[in-house]
């Protein structure tokens, strides 16, 4: 193997790794826009725990 051949392999497996992060990334930005999505019905039916009257108490 010469040693273009071994550059081009190597920029080839770096390549495949990156696009592999991004892929993963891309599968876990939308699990979580996904379970965004389902939970928003449920938590928009949920009563609020802490009124803004309280949350301004504390920053006082």
């Amino acid at each position: 193997m010469t040693g273009i051949e071994a550059d081009v392999r190597e920029s080839i497996r770096e390549l495949n790794q990156k696009i592999e992060l991004l892929l993963d990334e891309r599968e876990s930005m939308a699990m979580m826009k996904l379970s965004e999505q389902s939970l928003s019905a449920f938590l928009s039916e949920e009563p609020d725990l802490y009124s803004i009257r309280d949350i301004r108490a504390v920053y006082r």
